[in-house]
């Protein structure tokens, strides 16, 4: 199987990585393990329809086409789980401590969001086409859009300034480590390992749900990507149907 960031290919300018790497997928010009990187993304988007903003030059904005078609559809979350660890080993290894993933998919220091993470899957039925995997990394930003919540960068934790490109191989073969381990090893060695990294998890937090705020304790995250807490009594979460209170 192709290895992940190969071939690995630098936009000047484009609106969207992700769309970018869905139409090459489509029209059959990339196949599993390529790489889209760009130095300025203009509508760049992020979970749940929110758009990613970033400044031109100074991050990591990149998309790979993935055919994890040996993994069946019910297991989506196993594939954003490898994902998400991938870039917290990527992270750690500058950060050095307090990095976490954020539920379900944000790379996290201390209480500051330093990145993120959509995956696109096509489907036809039952059969697992392609997933496209984006990944935002803030590396050398140091100043950011107003309504941005909580951002840092690489370069405002370590104070060092990073050359992008080359961060976003290395970033590559982090998760490529990852890949290989949800293929190679149980599906639960995938799942137990983002559970060990999960943000907040064991804490008391406060969550809002609707208008609804309460205070409840992060035990994890199930087989199917459902955010599982207990207070009075166990419950579980989708994507999109509550937010953490900070």
């Amino acid at each position: 199987m192709a290895t992940i960031g190969f071939p690995f290919t630098e936009l000047a300018s484009i609106d969207s990585t992700n769309n970018y790497a869905m139409a090459m997928a489509h029209e059959g010009l990339a196949t599993h393990g390529a790489a889209f990187f760009a130095h300025e993304q203009t509508a760049g988007r992020g979970q749940l329809g929110r758009q990613w903003k970033t400044t031109a030059l100074e991050n990591i904005m990149l998309s790979l086409v993935l055919k994890p078609s040996e993994l069946l559809v019910s297991r989506q979350f196993f594939l954003s789980a490898a994902i998400a660890a991938g870039c917290y080993d990527f992270l750690k290894k500058y950060a050095i401590d307090d990095v976490a993933v954020k539920w379900p998919n944000d790379i996290y220091w201390r209480d500051r969001k330093a990145g993120g993470i959509l995956i696109e899957n096509v489907l036809t039925g039952n059969n697992w086409q392609f997933a496209i995997v984006g990944i935002g990394l803030n590396i050398n930003q140091t100043v950011f859009a107003e309504g941005v919540t909580n951002p840092v960068s690489l370069k405002q934790i370590t104070g060092k300034t990073f050359p992008t490109v080359e961060m976003a191989k290395e970033l590559c073969n982090c998760l490529q480590k990852r890949y290989d381990l949800l293929f190679s090893a149980p599906l639960q060695e995938t799942l137990d390992n983002y559970n060990s990294i999960l943000y907040k998890r064991g804490q008391k937090v406060k969550l809002k749900k609707d208008i609804a705020v309460f205070e409840t304790i992060i035990k994890g995250v199930n087989e199917q990507g459902k955010l599982m807490t207990f207070d009075t009594m166990e419950r579980e979460f989708s994507l999109g149907e509550v937010s953490l209170v900070v």
